[in-house]
């Protein structure tokens, strides 16, 4: 019963096989070609095949950013791939005796959450990955929700602000200008140039020619004023956004991955303040839980491979 899970990002591709339990038995990384779909479709039929060897796999999934098709096959549109309207699952199959399906990168980590991690004990969750843009899933009593076309649950997309700040995906207000790792940094420089509480940041971005997410991690850590106020603002814009989606979707549990999650409770404090600040009929709706996700980096090759497998024994 095992299967593969790959994980297309930006520099690197990771891969693993993973037992029916969520555990990574074997791994693979390689650095990721420079956007050319020829040679990312070699590198994952390569890391497919040397993952297998020895093995018997039951099935193969692959997760990528961007607009995949409700029947996990075909990629609308990736925005770090020239993939458009890309067949990829009948190339990797006419190249690999097994079944393939491909997803989006942040429905397989959210489902990995709910399968194995933080989500494990609930039907219902919201997961949001705070990365340099802000992804997205939704499983509603326990089935992993892609919408109509399978483009569902593009949650960093949801708008915020209206006639906000402008969004590469061509609205204002997104959620990710404010919710984001990139946004982070934007409220960290903002803080450093009206001094006061932001100083210590001015300070570093001085000394280093620049802030970068890292700097501001460590600041957050050493307990920087300014490093946590723009944390708290940070937590304060996604708190508003899951009021929102605690309205329509009514999840028991919002789960926070990313990079930034790795403030933990610095980082849910806020976010459960705002919540409560913006649901409607405070007080007389279920509250849910707020956690940050367990599974970090393995979460798209695990819920990649536990995908396929669930593909492969449904057909």
């Amino acid at each position: 019963m095992h299967a593969i899970g790959i994980d297309i990002g930006g520099t690197k591709i990771a891969g693993a096989l993973v037992d029916e339990d969520g555990a990574i038995l074997r791994s693979r990384r390689v650095p990721s070609p420079a956007g050319d779909p020829r040679e990312i479709e070699d590198a994952v039929v390569a890391m497919i095949e040397s993952l297998s060897e020895g093995e018997k796999i039951i099935g193969a999934g692959v997760a990528a950013a961007g607009f995949i098709d409700a029947a996990q096959s075909t990629v609308y549109y990736a925005p770090n791939i020239n993939w458009r309207n890309e067949p990829f699952r009948d190339k990797l199959e006419a190249r690999l005796d097994l079944p393939v399906i491909i997803e989006n990168d942040a429905n397989a980590a959210g489902w990995a959450e709910f399968r194995y991690g933080a989500g494990r004990l609930y039907s219902d969750m919201v997961t949001l990955t705070i990365g340099t843009g802000v992804g997205g899933a939704i499983v509603a009593n326990d089935r992993l929700f892609r919408g109509g076309f399978g483009a569902g649950a593009e949650l960093g997309h949801l708008r915020l602000i209206p006639d906000g700040l402008p969004c590469g995906c061509g609205a204002h207000g997104c959620i990710e200008q404010y919710g984001s790792g990139r946004a982070l940094l934007r409220i960290a420089n903002e803080f450093a140039d009206a001094g006061g509480v932001g100083l210590g940041l001015a300070s570093v971005r001085e000394q280093n020619g620049g802030l970068t997410g890292d700097d501001v991690g460590r600041l957050i850590i050493d307990g920087d004023g300014g490093a946590l106020a723009a944390l708290r603002q940070l937590g304060a814009a996604l708190g508003q956004a899951c009021a929102s989606l605690g309205a329509v979707l009514d999840p028991q549990v919002f789960v926070f991955g990313g990079g930034v999650a790795a403030a933990g409770e610095l980082l849910l404090e806020p976010i459960r303040t705002s919540y409560l600040d913006h649901l409607p009929a405070r007080g007389y709706h279920p509250e849910p839980e707020f956690k940050t996700a367990e599974l970090v980096n393995d979460a798209g090759v695990v819920g990649a491979a536990d995908l396929a497998r669930l593909h492969a024994l449904s057909q």
